[in-house]
């Protein structure tokens, strides 16, 4: 069975030493904020940028770099290993198309090595649990193809809630209209959102209220996790780690589930949900 390494976007949102203990491969995305460009081995203090954020600056994001990702494989290959890479959903970013068209520009260099994408459909830690469990699957003993099979079959399994606390995010990346935004901060509308079956961000429901909005994700989560067996749940939040832990606490009540993960959103993605955003994780019986 030929050895091969697994490779994902840092749009993941797991910290550092995960990569590290894991081996994994990581290709950064970039963001610009202040005029300066950020990601990879330049990026900022994510508090900073939360609080960059919150003073009313505004972040524009980029996909992976092309060339980097194809040097990326380009190094892995030589060492004679295959690739499995997970990509950032495709209906968020061009970062899984660059990973695609890597893979393809590399066959005639590398015609005896392998490099198999397959599009998440994922955001943020639900990214991260799908490659968190992918790695559990690969030391199982699956090889690449079977664990590329298992995740195309289980990805629309990794269910997504969120709600953002600051609807202006939500109006500049287009999700919804101006006025729309403004009335609802009037009133105090929080929206409950998740990732579909293409992998976008859509809304499910408005709530009045910070608190409900975040009862409310809990209540989704029952209906769709029977049957199915989640002994760890990720949280990723919007500097705002008490309100993810009062979900988490929630998590436990209702569930049993205590090994719960926390972690911030990244730049890429928080950039469009703003601080204050709650996202929770699992995987259920549909999105």
């Amino acid at each position: 069975m030929s050895d091969y390494i697994i490779s994902t976007d840092s749009t993941y949102d797991m910290p550092d030493d995960f990569r590290q203990e894991n081996a994994l491969l990581v290709h950064p995305l970039y963001y610009t904020i202040g005029g300066s460009v950020y990601g990879g081995a330049q990026d900022m203090n994510i508090k900073e940028f939360y609080d960059r954020l919150r003073r009313g600056e505004v972040a524009r994001t980029m996909a992976s770099n092309l060339a980097e990702v194809t040097e990326k494989f380009r190094s892995v290959l030589s060492q004679g290993k295959d690739i499995l890479h997970i990509g950032f959903s495709s209906a968020l970013s061009s970062s899984y198309q660059n990973a695609v068209i890597a893979a393809e520009e590399l066959k005639e260099e590398f015609p005896e090595q392998t490099i198999r994408c397959v599009d998440s459909l994922c955001a943020s830690m639900g990214q991260g649990l799908l490659v968190a469990s992918a790695i559990q699957k690969q030391k199982e003993g699956l090889c690449l193809e079977e664990l590329a099979q298992w995740l195309e079959t289980n990805r629309l399994h990794l269910c997504h809630q969120f709600t953002v606390d600051d609807l202006h995010f939500l109006q500049r990346g287009g999700r919804i209209s101006k006025s729309v935004a403004i009335l609802g901060t009037m009133i105090q509308v929080k929206p409950v959102l998740h990732v579909d079956n293409e992998g976008r961000l859509v809304p499910l429901k408005n709530v009045r209220g910070r608190k409900k909005a975040l009862v409310t994700l809990i209540e989704h989560m029952a209906e769709q996790i029977d049957g199915y067996e989640n002994r760890t749940v990720f949280l990723s939040h919007g500097d705002c780690e008490e309100d993810a832990k009062f979900v988490g606490r929630l998590v436990s009540e209702r569930f049993g589930i205590t090994d719960i993960r926390y972690n911030y959103v990244s730049p890429t993605i928080g950039a469009h949900s703003g601080p204050g955003t709650v996202a929770l994780f699992f995987f259920g019986k549909e999105r």
